[in-house]
């Protein structure tokens, strides 16, 4: 089977980001499979272009035994929200071209968002008439409207129709999360039976309790403090800051530290605001390789998962909560609905207030006095997390559902009698 992969995030060697694709594609490779992967040339996390990229409208690079096929976006992508927007219109533009240098693959996966993603698999599909999934890892443009980053009211109603087309002409939808599935459904906008239900998860063989590095504590300035670490983005939907609220109040506790790793339009601003404030208990220290990512999770004392305090929000599952509890590590959620329950059905952590930082110190607090009860909830959040969502049985769960997809396609086109 040949799958192409349309996804404008897949990480090269020593990016900083999410590598679920990268994971997925060798363990498909590995089973046989033709893979290629069809991305854009600048890591999401950063924005910034590597040099080798300039000037070039597609590089074709091996991935192991995967195709990557990487195409022009513009660069520093994260200056600006009107540079976001056209790095995603470009890489709609560029990624249709580039399919077309592949052999005809069997199946296409096209995941967002971003959902402008969802213009280049349109004009794929009804060129090349390829079987195809649609991945919703959030709903857009749901999520950037409740967030304040779309209000041009043209775009808005243009975004919600590129929504409905893509769900309409998808054969078959992965949710990330039940609650994607609840509101596709609830809407009207495609019936429960195309739609399937694969989470992110994590690799449970590389991100464990024992990969702590004294070492790194000490490189990174934590020392014997309690760490508690927030990795991921840096950006507007965030709301990062509101661990800076929890370290004005968590002043008295000098044996605690917030830290963060990660990038984004935020985290100038936030660097910004820690020197005004005075605030020698927080680390803001930038993003890091993936690569670096279990030691760093698992050098920490606790973690915490953050994001604006937005209805929308309330359906996600985000990817750091999985790392942190394959870590083994307890897990300050300030994320109300799904993550949540992922978090307190498992007895994995605390939660606190979204955008409250009095809550958050509460929690951070609480996890500080009593190291036995912390240490604990983490023992569970990784047994709960290897039992549920690791990603090794995930990826082989989303190869049968892509074989199925295909068997039907080429079933539909074969002769009978």
């Amino acid at each position: 089977m040949h799958i192409c992969i349309l996804y404008q995030n897949y990480l090269s060697a020593g990016d900083p980001g999410n590598d679920r694709f990268n994971e997925y594609s060798r363990l498909w490779a590995d089973r046989g499979h033709r893979v290629s992967v069809v991305t854009g040339q600048a890591p999401n996390m950063t924005g910034v272009k590597h040099d080798r990229y300039r000037r070039r409208a597609c590089v074709h690079e091996r991935d192991g035994r995967v195709d990557v096929y990487r195409c022009y976006v513009p660069d520093r992508a994260n200056g600006s929200f009107t540079r976001r927007a056209a790095s995603y219109f470009a890489f709609a533009a560029s990624s249709t071209w580039a399919y077309g240098r592949l052999d005809r693959p069997d199946v296409l996966i096209c995941s967002s968002p971003p959902l402008f993603i969802g213009l280049g698999m349109l004009l794929i599909r009804n060129l090349h008439r390829v079987p195809t999934v649609f991945e919703v890892r959030d709903l857009w443009p749901e999520s950037a409207i409740t967030t304040g980053v779309l209000k041009n009211r043209a775009m808005i109603a243009a975004m919600y129709g590129l929504e409905r087309r893509c769900y309409r002409e998808a054969a078959r939808i992965n949710v990330l999360t039940e609650g994607f599935r609840a509101d596709i459904v609830g809407r009207g906008l495609a019936d429960d039976a195309r739609i399937f239900h694969l989470p992110n998860g994590v690799d449970t063989s590389r991100f464990t309790p024992e990969c702590a590095d004294p070492s790194l504590r000490a490189e990174l300035g934590w020392g014997d403090k309690f760490v508690v670490l927030y990795s991921g983005a840096h950006g507007v939907a965030n709301r990062v800051g509101q661990l800076l609220d929890a370290a004005h109040r968590l002043r008295d506790r000098p044996e605690v530290l917030i830290a963060t790793v990660g990038a984004g339009m935020e985290l100038e601003p936030l660097r910004e605001r820690a020197a005004r404030e005075g605030l020698t208990n927080v680390r803001l220290h930038g993003p890091m390789p993936r690569s670096m990512m279990p030691s760093v999770v698992a050098s920490a004392d606790a973690c915490a998962a953050v994001l604006q305090r937005n209805d929308t929000f309330k359906a996600v599952y985000p990817n750091k909560v999985f790392d942190a509890m394959a870590c083994g590590r307890p897990i300050v959620v300030a994320i109300d609905g799904l993550a949540r329950e992922l978090v307190e059905g498992p007895g994995a952590g605390l939660y606190a207030e979204p955008e409250d930082g009095e809550s958050l110190a509460a929690a951070i607090r609480r996890l500080a006095d009593d190291r036995r009860a912390a240490a604990e909830m983490g023992r569970r959040g990784r047994e709960f997390v290897v039992a549920n969502f690791d990603r090794t049985t995930l990826g082989e769960r989303y190869l049968d559902v892509l074989g199925e997809l295909v068997g039907a396609a080429v079933a539909e086109v074969m002769p009978t009698g």
